[in-house]
């Protein structure tokens, strides 16, 4: 659904299946942005944002985190492990958008 979103010529989408394939796509790929789910297999999304802002060369990726992890206590967790943005699902497309444009500032 979010590859949908962003399904023009303004954006190139990159996919990973897991939070370990996330980051090694970062470290491969070097993207401008990176969006993560939390609940993920093999990594979780705070440990993948995690991973990624420790790594010098991928420190200033910035990260949307994208998840049905609505507690403050989720929040607070993914902002301390780096991450720029955190949004909840259901999320609406305009709310992304406007989050992936500051971002790309």
């Amino acid at each position: 659904m979010i590859t949908e979103v962003f399904n023009n010529p303004n954006y190139s989408v990159i996919t990973a299946a897991d939070g370990e394939e996330g980051v090694e796509k970062a470290k491969s790929e070097h993207p401008d942005l990176i969006i993560l789910d939390v609940v993920m297999p093999k990594m979780n999304g705070f440990q993948a944002c995690r991973t990624i802002k420790s790594t010098p060369e991928l420190d200033n990726i910035p990260i949307i985190m994208l998840t049905s992890k609505d507690q403050k206590s989720d929040e607070f967790w993914g902002k301390k492990q780096g991450a720029d943005r955190y949004l909840t699902k259901p999320f609406k497309t305009d709310e992304l958008l406007q989050a992936v444009k500051a971002l790309l500032a």
